[in-house]
């Protein structure tokens, strides 16, 4: 299962962890999305700024790019 990972509010009044945990899910600004693996350490970040991002959870393996 694959992760779909869109930021959908600013970083502007967020702490310093928030705004580490944005960057380490490799988003840089409102609108931008990402597709992430199902893993804890994600899952971790994700709970950090839920109320930044919206997360949709897709049924589909991650390619590794082949």
């Amino acid at each position: 299962m694959i992760l779909v990972v869109t930021q959908k509010r600013s970083l502007i009044g967020s702490k310093p962890g928030q705004r580490l945990a944005v960057k380490g899910l490799g988003l840089s600004g409102i609108g931008t999305r990402r597709v992430l693996a199902n893993t804890p350490a994600i899952r971790g970040m994700i709970s950090k700024v839920l109320h930044l991002v919206d997360v949709v959870e897709v049924d589909a393996e991650v390619n590794n790019g082949q």
